[in-house]
């Protein structure tokens, strides 16, 4: 198997898995290795490395979502309501962990600094190498057969998240990927006709 098949056999793979538990079919370690990979390996604008990155496991995996559930229903208010979310959530807590996306605004600023023409262009770059981030480390969980689901529960967890783990003022977080041992698989994907969304000139 071609090194480009296999690639892409793992972007099929890499889906949304949310029945999750906390029996990892890998280590701890494991994960932490994977992540640091990505870290290092993971392309950003100008070779900025804005990304920063907090693995949380068992309790303060646990914390965060106890968090998230407290904070939304202040803002719910209504116990009815609010069950719909309730149960999202303990779906989210019933993983074996959370990796949480930040960027560095401080390096963004150092950025605009340096090139002021692209000033404007440096926070949506940011934003792109999150997501290159997310989308590496996800694909890289369904390789060894971790199941994972990303959330964007920010900016209302944030200022919590914040003092809870000691994250720095200029860590801006941008998402939440939720990842354990797969209970149940994805099921089938629609896909939307390709050619309603790339065009060829030159062939």
């Amino acid at each position: 198997m071609s090194d480009l098949t296999t690639l892409q056999n793992l972007a099929e793979k890499r889906r949304s898995i949310y029945a999750l538990s906390d029996q990892l079919p890998v280590s701890k370690d494991e994960i932490v290795k994977l992540v640091e990979h990505a870290i290092l390996h993971t392309p950003s604008s100008f070779n900025s490395q804005s990304a920063r990155i907090v693995v949380l496991f068992d309790e303060d995996h646990q914390k965060l979502w106890d968090i998230t559930e407290e904070t939304l229903k202040v803002i719910v208010g209504d116990d009815e309501k609010f069950q719909g979310t309730k149960d999202k959530i303990a779906g989210f807590k019933a993983g074996a962990g959370t990796i949480l996306f930040f960027e560095d605004k401080g390096v963004v600023r150092s950025m605009q600094e340096a090139a002021p023409l692209y000033a404007d262009k440096f926070p949506i770059w940011a934003h792109q190498t999150s997501a290159m981030h997310q989308y590496v480390i996800w694909t890289a969980l369904a390789s060894i057969d971790v199941g994972a689901n990303l959330q964007h529960y920010n900016p209302v967890i944030d200022q919590q998240v914040a003092n809870t783990w000691n994250i720095a003022d200029d860590w801006e977080l941008n998402a939440q990927m939720v990842f354990g041992a797969i209970e149940q698989p994805a099921g089938d994907k629609e896909f939307k006709p390709v050619e309603e969304r790339m065009k060829v000139f030159g062939k």
